[in-house]
Formats: structure tokens, sequence, C-alpha cells
């Protein structure tokens, strides 16, 4: 896919979804996100499922104004229920230039990942809740308007003499199981490429921590608040 814009106006937002359908994956796309006062707008980049049971895998960028940093929310569904939100500030511009924003999910592990450092890992713990791993799923993106909650839970609205916002998109690549017609393009033992079995290394682990320690700005694995019964049962 060549690069491309998503532009937002007060009539109307902009939008794309793959014409593939994928059981397992490794998605890689660059962005640049809206400069400027962004309050109000919203970037997703998400694989989802359809149906009121569906799975979803789900990066938004929360608009700021300006001189304020964007937030990257990041949540997980699996048969329909989700709640699982973690939220990271970047340790860059990401309206600056392009970077690199990836999802790789295989049966045992979903790992999200900025510029090559994983940020996000939702393991495959199927004995005590859900995993995403029997719904196909495509690749979805969009600018839209959330002024009633993105920024700052809504006290922030978008303010439209700023508009158009644009967004640009490049390099979006899919290395990933196609379904079709009732069966994966993966079919086989050992098929697929080394993502279909990938785990983080003790590298990669490193990184992880380092990004979450210095970075993360919600957990929902550690808000007591919310779950005063406890956490949920993965955490």
């Amino acid at each position: 896919m060549a690069s491309f814009l998503h532009s937002l106006d007060k009539i109307s937002g902009s939008g794309f979804q793959s014409k593939n359908q994928y059981l397992f994956g490794n998605i890689d796309l660059q962005l640049k996100l809206v400069p400027g006062n962004s309050a109000g707008t919203v970037i997703t980049y998400y694989l989802s499922s359809q149906g009121p049971t569906h799975d979803e895998i789900d990066l938004e960028f929360l608009g700021n104004v300006t001189g304020q940093p964007y937030t990257l929310h990041t949540n997980i569904y699996s048969q329909g229920e989700g709640g699982r939100e973690q939220q990271f500030r970047l340790w860059f511009d990401p309206t600056a230039d392009f970077h690199a924003y990836s999802i790789l999910w295989n049966p045992q592990c979903i790992i999200i990942s900025v510029d090559g450092k994983p940020i996000r890992v939702f393991k495959n713990m199927q004995a005590i809740v859900p995993f995403p791993n029997n719904q196909t799923m495509r690749v979805y993106s969009s600018l839209w308007d959330a002024e009633d909650w993105a920024t700052q839970r809504g006290r922030v609205k978008t303010d439209w003499s700023n508009a158009p916002f644009t967004a640009a998109f490049r390099n979006y690549s899919a290395d990933a199981c196609v379904w079709t017609n009732g069966q994966s393009s993966c079919r086989g033992s050992g098929s697929g490429s080394d993502w279909m079995n990938q785990q983080l290394d003790a590298t990669s682990l490193k990184m992880l921590q380092w990004v979450q320690k210095n970075y993360m700005i919600y957990n929902y694995c550690t808000d007591y608040k919310r779950f005063p019964q406890g956490l949920p049962k993965e955490c």
C-alpha cells in the first residue's frame, strides 16, 4: 500500500479496512499523526472481527492541544469482553515524522510494538481468560471526531477552525495467515513465518520494562479503585 492521508472536517472523516481477513499475523503500519491542536480527534489502527462477541486488538491515538503529548490508548477484546486498557505517552513527537506501529498476533501472545520496541504483551492464558484465537479479523484505521471523551475526558473540545485535520500513513504490510473459504494460508505444521511462534526474548523484555516504567500512564492491571473486589484474573 502506498502512502495516503486520512482527513477529518466537521462534515466527514475517513478510514480504510483490509480486503483480506486474517487468523494470526504480523501487521505493520507507519503513521504521522495530526500536528498542532489535535484535541478531540482520534486516529485508530486496529484488528477486529465482527459480531457481539467480537475480538479486537486496538490502538487509538488521542489528540491533544498544541504542545501537549498524544495518548496512545490500547485495549484488547476477546469474546466481546474488553476493559483491558493500557495507555502510554511516546518518547518522540509522533507528528514530526513517520513511526512504525506493529501488532504481532500469534497463538501464544499479542505483542504491540512502536519502532520495534514492545510496549504491551497479552499472553494466551486460555485456561483463565479467553484469548483471540478463533475469529478472523480485518485491519482497520480511521480518523474521526470524539470530542465527547478523547481529550481530558471530553473537557477539551475540537477546534474546527483548525480543520481539516490530516494524518499520513505509509508502508502498510501484513505478513499474515489469510483466511479464504474456511481455510488458512498457513495450513500445516511449521507454516507461517518466524512470527508465528515469536515471544519476547530477554532483550525485548528489557525494552518492554523500560517503556512501561517510563511511558505507561495507565494500566488496568494496577487499578485497584476500578477493581475493588480484585484485579482481573490475567493480571
